[in-house]
């Protein structure tokens, strides 16, 4: 009897999880993550993601292949510069807590919440990210100036990803 139980759940958790692969690929989602709560002593967690294409743009390394003699004297160059300039890393990056789509103000015509130089006050509204027709207002984690903008109104955001420099 409890073999029974446990492949009709096993196959219900198959179906599940072959939903969400759809809700994934039919929203163009890179992840999703789903608990499931059964009972008190048993659940389901689930996380389905997908790997993202990645398209990079590289003016400055492009001629180097052509010329021999100056490729290997630009790639210790650049190497330096993509350290530095990793706005990640910066401790002023203020981070985006979820997947979505940015908006740099409240409507469109709507002057933007900020601009490059502004100051902010912490819990400013900086940007919106809207997950699943929920508009998410992003508030300043400090006091600071807006010294970079690293998104642009109405791009596809991740997790994690860097939005703007403050300090």
């Amino acid at each position: 009897m409890p073999d029974k139980t446990s492949k009709t759940n096993h196959d219900a958790d198959v179906a599940f999880i072959k939903a969400l692969a759809e809700v994934l690929n039919d929203n163009d989602l890179t992840e999703l993550e789903v608990k499931r709560e059964y009972g008190d002593d048993d659940t389901l967690n689930v996380r389905v993601s997908r790997k993202q294409k990645v398209v990079q743009q590289m003016a400055a390394p492009a001629p180097a292949p052509s010329a021999a003699p100056s490729a290997p004297a630009a790639a210790p160059a650049s190497e330096p510069a993509a350290q530095t300039e990793d706005p990640a890393s910066h401790p002023g990056a203020v981070t985006s807590p979820m997947v979505g789509t940015i908006y740099m103000q409240a409507e469109p015509g709507a002057p933007a919440f900020v601009s490059v130089g502004q100051q902010v006050a912490e819990g400013d509204t900086l940007l919106i990210v809207e997950a699943m027709k929920t508009m998410n207002h992003i508030p300043a984690p400090r006091a600071g100036t807006v010294k970079r903008i690293l998104v642009e109104d109405g791009a596809a955001v991740e997790y994690g990803a860097p939005l703007m420099i403050i300090e």
